[in-house]
């Protein structure tokens, strides 16, 4: 008994202990990527409550400007034509100033553009509402223009007070010559003048492996790291992990990293000094984006009495002899 509880403590210990980077244990396939190199989960969901899938404030604060402005620009003139639509059932005659037509367009396009003067509340007093039940309309649509314009101001504040964080990173990872031994590298640059400080970063190496019974399991690993914080971020920062007889790195060849669904998870925190803000960015290299024996070209030159940070070459690399 005492032994059957023993093997119990022990296995709790070792799940206590055990490193998860949140995506579970479950094995996946040679075609999947933990996390895009753009940052984001590649995870779907399902079976998600409409109001979480539609989750409406956090699409137009992450949409692209385009995408944005779009979006408002459409939303205003659907509300326009609603309205257009409403005063024109209402009967045109019931605006004052919108001058007798005999055709169609011409009306409702005048009902359109009386829309638009309520909805922004601009009332230049070229045509004004006639009778209770058009003035009740006018009224809710004056409303809502109101309610409409906070919320627009409060997404484009929302926007433009989020940190946007700009931070390039290598197209690959390098197994490149380090001190005596070997290291694994790879490179990031902040491409915005802004700066950043107090940048840290964590690197984890997942990787597919047989448990005791034989079952394929998802295994994450803790690399350590030849520096994992810098307090200014201020050009570009080579991460590097040394490949020691410790690291769950060593001995590993790209063909044993294919096998194994090899990915190593990148996170990146700092603080921006604009909005004194902490800011995240993440990505990760699969096994095939591994370069070996090459080593990084650098980026940063003098001039004058300055530097030059070259972003152009954050990918520049050169052949480089493994140690042995």
């Amino acid at each position: 008994m005492k032994s059957k509880m023993g093997i119990k403590v022990s296995k709790l210990d070792e799940e206590k202990s055990r490193k998860d980077s949140g995506f579970g244990t479950a094995a996946t396939s040679t075609r999947a990527r933990l996390i895009l190199p753009d940052g984001t989960f590649n995870v779907t969901r399902k079976g998600q409550s409409f109001s979480a899938w539609l989750n409406l404030y956090h699409r137009m604060i992450t949409m692209n400007v385009f995408s944005f402005v779009l979006v408002i620009a459409l939303s205003y003139f659907l509300v326009n034509l609603v309205f257009a639509v409403i005063y024109y059932l209402i009967g045109v005659e019931h605006l004052n100033g919108i001058e007798e037509q005999t055709k169609f367009i011409s009306k409702f396009w005048g009902a359109f553009f009386f829309s638009s003067q309520t909805l922004t509340t601009v009332g230049y007093g070229h045509i004004s509402p006639l009778g209770s039940l058009t003035n009740a309309v006018a009224a809710v649509e004056a409303l809502i223009g109101l309610m409409m314009f906070a919320l627009i101001t409060g997404l484009v504040y929302g926007r433009f007070s989020t940190p946007s964080p700009k931070v390039l990173f290598s197209g690959n990872i390098l197994v490149s010559p380090y001190l005596d031994i070997n290291g694994l590298m790879f490179r990031l640059i902040n491409e915005r003048n802004s700066q950043l400080i107090n940048v840290e970063v964590n690197v984890m190496m997942s990787r597919n492996e047989k448990d005791e019974e034989g079952k394929l399991t998802r295994k994450y690993y803790n690399l350590a790291l030849e520096r994992d914080m810098i307090q200014f971020f201020s050009t570009s920062w080579t991460v590097v992990h040394p490949i020691t007889p410790e690291s769950p790195f060593y001995n590993e060849t790209s063909e044993s990293l294919k096998a194994s669904d090899t990915e190593i998870l990148i996170a990146v925190e700092g603080m921006n000094d604009a909005y004194a803000d902490p800011v995240h960015v993440r990505t990760s290299y699969l096994y095939n984006e591994f370069l070996w024996g090459k080593k990084f070209v650098p980026v940063l030159s003098e001039k004058g009495t300055g530097y030059v940070l070259d972003l152009k070459k954050i990918n520049e690399c050169v052949e480089a002899p493994l140690n042995n």
